[in-house]
């Protein structure tokens, strides 16, 4: 059975992951998947990931979620664009999440990076997800 949308199944996992205060977790990995890890990464939601290779030329993306006095970093995080309705906007158009307390992710043609990030580099892109 094929998957509809990959990164909707992340973001899910990740979301039933904290609410079982678990610490790791583990999906097929991807190039949009890893980018998007990346970004957690970098802008501190996430501990680590790594990209790990399985059997059968498949790979696997580890994520470590990060948790603060035993509350998890992510609170929300939610999906915008989906196969269904995609999202695009231009760099002056992209949203701020909670007053520019939380990021929103998107795929540009630099690459996937968060709303900020977007807008100074002057591009817009497809909303992938928020982050809060």
């Amino acid at each position: 059975m094929t998957m509809q949308d990959p990164m909707a199944d992340m973001l899910t996992r990740i979301r039933n992951a904290q609410r079982a205060m678990i610490i790791d977790i583990s999906m097929p990995s991807s190039n949009a998947r890893t980018a998007v890890a990346k970004v957690l990464k970098q802008e501190g939601y996430i501990e680590d990931y790594q990209v790990k290779s399985q059997e059968h030329d498949k790979s696997a993306l580890n994520i470590t979620l990060r948790y603060h006095d035993g509350k998890p970093v992510i609170e929300e995080i939610k999906t915008i664009s989906r196969p269904g309705l995609r999202q695009y906007k231009s760099k002056d158009d992209i949203p701020q999440i909670r007053s520019g307390l939380g990021i929103v992710i998107l795929s540009t043609n630099k690459g996937v990076m968060t709303g900020r990030d977007a807008q100074s580099a002057g591009v817009g892109g497809e909303l992938l997800c928020s982050v809060f």
